[in-house]
């Protein structure tokens, strides 16, 4: 297991409307593969079509999900990764993440050159903003540093501005911008 905190319990207080307290209960785990990438392939499938609507490149057929599961989990774990899930403890997957070692360029000094890289992060629509991201990014970099990593990196589509906020207050900084050109006859 790393020496990180994997299967923990999280007890996230979030204020609701009205100004009471109300709990919210999850437990941050390592995924149950292969019994649950179904509900895994429903995240892909669901974020799929989140991004669409600002991203029309994301791709929206059935096959989709299977395909990026199939090329990403094995790349994550050949990499030394994990695959996280959120799991309600009423039961349910509401979140999950992929982290594993990244190479930088080599003009990179070398010490910052091995990273972790956040390559999936998703939480379920009734699940945002409990703190359920938070927590599967903590879990992310409590893994990072069991593998005595210095950096770690995340990516999103620069329309996507909350999650660019989330990872903003979560402590990561804009590093790289990549640009795109469509070429027009």
């Amino acid at each position: 297991m790393d020496g990180w905190h994997a299967g923990r319990a999280l007890e996230i207080a979030v204020a609701a409307p009205d100004d009471r307290c109300m709990t919210r209960s999850f437990l941050i785990r390592d995924a149950r593969l292969p019994e649950e990438k179904p509900q895994l392939c429903a995240f892909i499938d669901a974020l799929q079509l989140f991004e669409h609507a600002f991203e029309p490149d994301r791709r929206l057929d059935a096959r989709i999900a299977e395909e990026y599961f199939d090329a990403m989990v094995p790349h994550a774990l050949a990499h030394n990764g994990r695959v996280l899930v959120a799991e309600a403890l009423t039961g349910g997957l509401i979140g999950w993440a992929v982290v594993h070692e990244d190479m930088n360029e080599i003009f990179v000094e070398e010490r910052e050159r091995l990273q972790g890289y956040v390559s999936e992060l998703f939480v379920a629509e009734a699940a945002r903003g409990t703190g359920v991201g938070r927590a599967l990014l903590e879990a992310c970099e409590d893994w990072a540093r069991s593998r005595k990593l210095a950096v770690m990196t995340i990516g999103a589509l620069s329309a996507n501005a909350r999650a660019v906020g989330v990872y903003g207050r979560a402590g990561f900084e804009p590093y790289t911008v990549r640009l795109r050109k469509y070429l027009r006859d």
